[in-house]
């Protein structure tokens, strides 16, 4: 038999009793029923119930062992006693009546139990990952990663894409997040960076001849961290085509994501054709370029309507004046609600730093005619609605009827609105529509809802520096090629720049690439960056661009997004087995670290540490 195991501890079935075998693994739990000991041992397969009476020669080991600690049992495979079954577990029907039992890695006092799902501070979650790592939850989390990856993977092979690897040790890069830099020991004074994504890479190896590379790539960002984005490192299906236009993006990657979340979406429904939405629309309708269509409201711009000269609602006129819009955000069967429902939201809005949202509630009522440019509302037989609620009655019933046959409003119907600049209102509306949709229970909890969002702005106006700025991937084929750049006013310039979203949350950003020297020059120009900096930072791919690039583009899901979406969690460190805590320190490896002055000598480095500040009286 073997030293330590003739089967895991998922293996056993009825068809083993009578079996002698050999188990390895860790002490899930010990119970003590009226003298019999049953110890839950647990290994990376699954759990086996070991029993141990008085009579039993394992009895006293078992006896002596805690939770966590690492045995080996050999035993007689038995029946379980009819009614102590257990259903859930692939071995519920056996048990193992325990012979011998070798202690072979005793455990000290747990920092936190292994057993069950209690919530623990994440600081001792991160310190103990090792242990953390045992739970259940966590444990299947980590592999149903790993056989996602192999999924896409699976794939993107399947459709002909090869599998390259690009640089870790990389130059610097302008744009996007902050580097992490690692000195240079052989060239004092100069910075190696890690990349933040395989832009640069990809691209050459289009302009070297390959056609369809993907990678599942690690990329590091020095970027402050959130519950959907993980500080220091993640990993991104990194993907690349040749000779494609955006439609051919689109083709490719869509049935790998729709049949990745089909594998492992339990049975809920993914979206089938994902739909595309322009970025325009997606601000004003869902006030966000990340939306989530489980929600169905959709925001609508009243911004003409509370323009009227008859709307007397001051407070909105003269944000209007000032360049500012009116959002309105539909909420269904709203006027049921207790008046608690409006103050809340209204409490809300204030602690997002908004005055508060204006509503109206619709009814049945009125008598007046229901005629705007032409079209007569409502349709025969209906019934005319009227507005009730604190700004009603600065707003003439006629206004109010073209407010609700936008929105398709009916009595027993209510309408939030949203006013500020236009950023902040979307901003504003966007994150009013899903405490709506939540709070009366529009919105769906279970199902993939996928979308494209396109159109990009290429250009945005960068308000601290006072200047134009790339807004997305500065290495992106602006819509109209050079022609725009040169005639058109660059924040009315799109590019072919597209995200995936997938139920609010943003999977991947891509564009169909700038081939061209000359239409990089001028993007560049315009965002600010001289010819020197052009040459200096991205003369790798000027370069290659001289020399016959032909057009490609591509796109690269967050594999860590896409796990953290299929496992049902909120919070990224819930899918990676090592991450790092909110203030990017690994808690296990003591990470980051000091290093002795010999080593910082060899790279000719004098730490410039930041001074205390004046003590305080």
């Amino acid at each position: 038999m073997h030293r330590y195991r003739s089967h895991t501890c998922a293996a056993l079935r009825p068809e083993h009793v009578g079996q002698t075998v050999r188990l390895s693994g860790w002490v899930h739990r010990v119970r003590d029923h009226g003298g019999v000991l049953f110890v839950d041992l647990r290994d990376h397969y699954g759990v086996t119930q070991v029993v141990a009476d008085p009579d039993s020669p394992a009895f006293a080991a078992i006896e002596k062992a805690r939770a966590e600690w690492v045995v080996r049992i050999d035993g007689l495979v038995r029946t379980r006693p009819e009614g102590t079954e257990n259903s859930e577990l692939p071995t519920g029907k056996i048990e193992v009546f325990a012979t011998e039992v070798e202690t072979l890695g005793p455990a000290a006092e747990l920092p936190l139990p292994v057993f069950g799902d209690q919530d623990y501070p994440e600081d001792t979650r991160l310190r103990y990952r090792f242990l953390d790592l045992r739970r259940e939850r966590i444990h299947r989390n980590i592999m149903k990663r790993g056989a996602i990856i192999d999924s896409l993977r699976r794939r993107m092979r399947d459709q002909g894409f090869f599998e390259f690897q690009t640089p870790i040790l990389t130059a610097s890069s302008p744009e996007g997040a902050r580097d992490f830099l690692v000195p240079s020991r052989l060239h004092p004074g100069k910075f190696y960076a890690l990349p933040q994504a395989p832009q640069q890479f990809k691209q050459l190896l289009m302009m070297s001849g390959f056609d369809r590379y993907f990678q599942i790539a690690p990329c590091f960002r020095d970027e402050d961290p959130r519950a959907d984005r993980s500080p220091g490192e993640f990993y991104q299906l990194d993907i690349e085509m040749s000779f494609v236009e955006q439609e051919d993006v689109f083709q490719a990657v869509e049935p790998v994501m729709r049949g990745v979340f089909e594998e492992f979406a339990d049975g809920e429904p993914v979206t089938q054709v994902f739909p595309r939405i322009a970025y325009k629309d997606a601000m004003l309708k869902y006030g966000t370029d990340k939306p989530d269509l489980r929600n169905p409201i959709e925001i609508a711009d009243v911004t003409a309507e509370f323009s009227d000269p008859s709307v007397t609602f001051n407070a909105f006129k003269r944000v209007i004046e000032a360049g500012g819009v009116v959002r309105a955000i539909p909420a269904p069967h709203a006027g049921r609600q207790p008046r608690s429902f409006f103050d809340k939201l209204n409490d809300w809005a204030r602690g997002e730093g908004a005055p508060g949202l204006g509503y109206i509630t619709f009814e049945e009522g009125g008598s007046l005619p229901q005629t705007f440019g032409g079209e007569h509302l409502p349709p025969s037989g209906a019934k005319l609605l009227e507005g009730k609620g604190p700004i009603a009655k600065f707003v003439p019933v006629e206004i109010q009827r073209k407010i609700a046959f936008k929105l398709k409003l009916q009595a027993g119907d209510s309408v939030f609105f949203a006013c500020d600049a236009p950023d902040k209102a979307a901003a504003l509306a966007g994150k009013a529509r899903t405490q709506i949709g939540t709070q009366l229970g529009l919105s769906r909890t279970s199902g993939f809802e996928f979308c494209w969002i396109v159109d990009f702005p290429m250009f945005e106006w960068n308000e601290d520096e006072k200047r134009v700025d790339f807004s997305h991937n500065p290495f992106s084929m602006p819509q109209g090629g050079l022609e725009a750049l040169e005639t058109q006013d660059p924040l009315r310039i799109n590019a072919y720049q597209y995200d995936i979203v997938c139920n609010g949350v943003e999977l991947s950003s891509g564009a169909i690439r700038n081939h061209r020297p000359d239409i990089m020059r001028k993007a560049f120009e315009i965002a600010g960056y001289g010819q020197d900096v052009l040459e200096e930072k991205f003369g790798g791919m000027l370069k290659a661009l001289q020399y016959g690039a032909p057009p490609h583009g591509g796109i690269a899901p967050g594999v860590d997004r896409i796990v953290m979406l299929l496992c049902r969690e909120e919070n990224l460190r819930e899918v990676v087995a090592f991450p790092m805590n909110q203030r990017a320190e690994d808690l296990l490896m003591g990470a980051p670290s000091e290093v002795g002055p010999k080593q910082l000598r060899e790279l000719h480095i004098r730490p410039a540490l930041p001074q205390p500040g004046p003590a305080k009286a």
